[in-house]
């Protein structure tokens, strides 16, 4: 059965509430994809599990009761075989190794935009849909290739990568949010250009911007992040 005639069902298992109505609302946007529900602890997700088909964790690593690459271990040994796309910020390779014996197929780090996330799932789907017997190596090679992301994705002309994450953290550290001039003092860059890394941000969806008045002039526009926080993921 195809995809479009079955589709994947997605649980998203995320202790930030916020974050999970984010990931579910990401998922229901992908063709072929649905979330049938969401969870906020490993004991949650257990629970779901064992009365709702499952074939894709959406799966925070640092939940509030247990590890989720313990919560994969566990699920495997009392049987479930569900995939997993680890959603995380760290970025330690050795839990990346630890995770490909127990179903994860996937990492995302965050924070990612729904292009990210839209990536992966959609490279899940071409793999998890192969079928057939292969001719040989170089068809074994590209199904297994399915799952490899690209290259980062090419930010517009004239944006760099460090100087973005510089940007992301300046606006990530101030809970009131900040004024382009205000993010140009904090990095070390012009105005018009803390401007341009603002309204990408804005545009990935990773930032707001809302008008504070009660100055003279035209009101500047103040940007906030509006992702959640790492909390030592």
């Amino acid at each position: 059965m195809s995809t479009a005639e079955q589709p994947i069902r997605v649980l998203v298992v995320e202790d930030d509430p916020v974050a999970a109505d984010a990931h579910v609302m990401y998922v229901g946007r992908v063709p072929g994809f649905t979330a049938v529900g969401k969870a906020h602890t490993g004991a949650e997700a257990r629970r779901v599990l064992d009365r709702t088909p499952v074939d894709l964790l959406l799966l925070d690593l640092h939940l509030p009761d247990v590890h989720g690459l313990q919560l994969a271990r566990s699920l495997r040994a009392a049987g479930h075989h569900t995939d997993v796309i680890a959603v995380t910020s760290a970025r330690d390779l050795a839990v990346v190794r630890e995770g490909v014996s127990l179903g994860v197929v996937q990492y995302v780090l965050k924070p990612f935009t729904f292009a990210t996330l839209r990536d992966r799932l959609v490279r899940y789907a071409e793999f998890r849909n192969a079928v057939g017997e292969a001719s040989g190596q170089d068809e074994v090679d590209r199904a297994l290739a399915t799952l490899r992301a690209p290259g980062p994705a090419a930010l517009p002309k004239g944006l760099s990568g460090p100087t973005l994450e510089r940007v992301t953290d300046a606006l990530r550290a101030s809970a009131q949010g900040l004024t382009a001039a205000g993010v140009a003092e904090a990095v070390g860059i012009s105005r018009i250009t803390a401007r341009r890394y603002l309204e990408h941000l804005v545009a990935a969806g990773r930032a707001g911007r809302r008008p504070q008045y009660g100055q003279v002039g035209r009101p500047e526009l103040v940007y906030r992040w509006v992702r959640e926080p790492e909390r030592g993921r």
